[in-house]
């Protein structure tokens, strides 16, 4: 393995890596008993929520999409509004503007992903964008579903909670991470709370809790610094007993990974067990190796060198986007003022992952459709929201963000947190590394379900959601 090619040197690189990583609609008026609406009605370019204190005599405050997401309108005390989103035709009529007057770079020297997202990829996904996406669509599925607004910490909170028609369902909150947003967990909301449906029984039934990260889509966007993914997983756990939920379980990937687990290191009294399809186990030793580049430690089996082989490539070539927003993310204004560039550095994740997204814009519908890839897009650049989702991985460096790490340690992507509570794991092969089960024995003393996917990546929600489902209901079986 070459040097990194980074001023930072390799060791410098290893060392300061961060965790990874319309509704004119009849909504419940609790969220506590939330379930299934009718359908949504059409709305009027506007974004709703229900009054709080101060606020005119009016049944609702009506205000432009985009601009009302970055207002961040606050509730008050412990109360939980209704929430709606629609976005103005002007905006939407903007955002093809954009695309359309994208000024083109020339193409690649190579002929694969080796310098970045290819010019002939992000063609065909503005051409779709501009020309064919609808918005509108994802739209109504959103305002189908019973949303909510709370504020946490002195933060609002958006989050999706549908409750299952069966009495006995577990409670779980599912987390996302980046670049996403609660649009990779719609696939999997249907069949979890309703599995009678869904080729399961009703004793699989859970009831669903989807938030949105702090800065992210709909949730209020922090004004200090100190959101950091602790903070946010004591959220989560406020979240939950403020819906009535004095005992559930927690599921995340990516960003959603590491707050799970943090969760479960913190193992509030209400969490039962955890569950993650990212798990974070890798040894000191293979860090140790990693960083020397002297290659893998002898005496690793099959799986653990795959995996050692699969670190290796993503600290070396797959990481420049974190590094970047951990140190500097304001600094990405042209990313948040341009549709393509916002895309391009949304499909920049991880080889595979690149891989996966850019089939679907070659007639390929295995895993992710096109629509599925610029749902999530497009709902970061209607709410603005990348730059202060962005600054999610800022606070997660130790230097920057007091209280997270213990001392001069900085809790790395995939290093084990000290997980207390029992946890799940399913290792899916296209993942940023398949953790052997060896590693996740050894990494959580309460490990009460492992398996090895046949097929999937990093969004497993997204892209694999009647796996991940199959995983949800056989690894939560033991604690119901």
């Amino acid at each position: 393995m070459s040097d990194v090619q980074s001023p930072l040197g390799r060791r410098a690189l290893y060392a300061s890596t961060a965790v990874a990583g319309a509704f004119a609609l009849a909504v419940p008026g609790s969220a506590a008993d939330a379930a299934t609406p009718p359908a949504a009605a059409g709305g009027t370019g506007t974004l709703e929520r229900a009054p709080r204190q101060g606020d005119a005599a009016v049944a609702g405050v009506q205000q432009p999409g985009a601009a009302a997401a970055q207002q961040q309108p606050r509730s008050s005390g412990e109360s939980i509004r209704p929430f709606s989103f629609h976005a103005s035709d002007n905006e939407l009529a903007d955002l093809k503007r954009r695309i359309e007057a994208t000024r083109w770079p020339d193409r690649e020297t190579v002929e694969d992903g080796s310098q970045g997202v290819q010019l002939a990829t992000m063609r065909k996904l503005a051409d779709y964008w501009a020309n064919e996406y609808d918005w509108r669509k994802i739209e109504a599925r959103l305002n189908a579903l019973p949303n909510f607004v709370t504020e946490i910490d002195g933060l609002d909170i958006h989050f999706i909670h549908v409750r299952s028609k069966h009495d006995d369902a577990l409670p779980i909150i599912v987390t996302h991470g980046w670049p996403g947003s609660i649009t990779e967990q719609l696939k999997i909301i249907a069949p979890l709370t309703d599995p009678t449906a869904h080729g399961g029984s009703a004793s699989d039934a859970f009831h669903v809790v989807i938030p949105s990260m702090p800065g992210y889509g709909f949730s209020g966007k922090p004004t200090e610094a100190g959101w950091n993914p602790p903070r946010i997983a004591q959220a989560w756990t406020a979240l939950m007993k403020r819906l009535g939920y004095n005992r559930f379980v927690a599921q995340g990937g990516d960003w959603g990974a590491a707050i799970t687990e943090l969760m479960g290191v913190m193992a509030p009294p209400e969490l039962v067990a955890i569950h993650t399809n990212m798990p974070s186990t890798v040894p000191p030793e293979i860090y140790q190796a990693l960083t020397a580049g002297d290659g893998p430690p002898t005496g690793l089996s099959a799986d653990e060198r795959r995996a050692y082989e699969r670190l290796e490539l993503f600290f070396t070539h797959g990481i420049a986007y974190a590094l970047q927003m951990g140190h500097r993310p304001q600094t990405l204004y042209g990313i948040a003022d341009s549709p393509v560039g916002l895309a391009a550095y949304f499909l920049d994740h991880d080889k595979l992952s690149y891989e996966l997204i850019s089939r679907a814009f070659d007639g390929q519908v295995e895993g992710l459709s096109r629509d599925d890839v610029l749902d999530n897009i497009t709902l970061t650049w209607l709410t603005n929201s990348f730059v202060s989702g962005a600054r999610l991985y800022w606070e997660t460096m130790t230097r920057t963000s007091p209280g997270y790490g213990t001392g001069p340690k900085n809790v790395r992507f995939f290093e084990p947190f000290g997980v207390k509570t029992p946890i799940a794991v399913s290792a899916f092969p296209d993942e940023l590394y398949q953790t052997p089960r060896s590693w996740a024995e050894r990494a959580y003393p309460k490990l009460i379900y492992f398996n090895r996917t046949p097929k999937g990546g990093h969004f497993a929600a997204w892209e694999q959601p009647k796996i991940l489902v199959d995983e949800l209901r056989a690894a939560f079986r033991a604690i119901r």
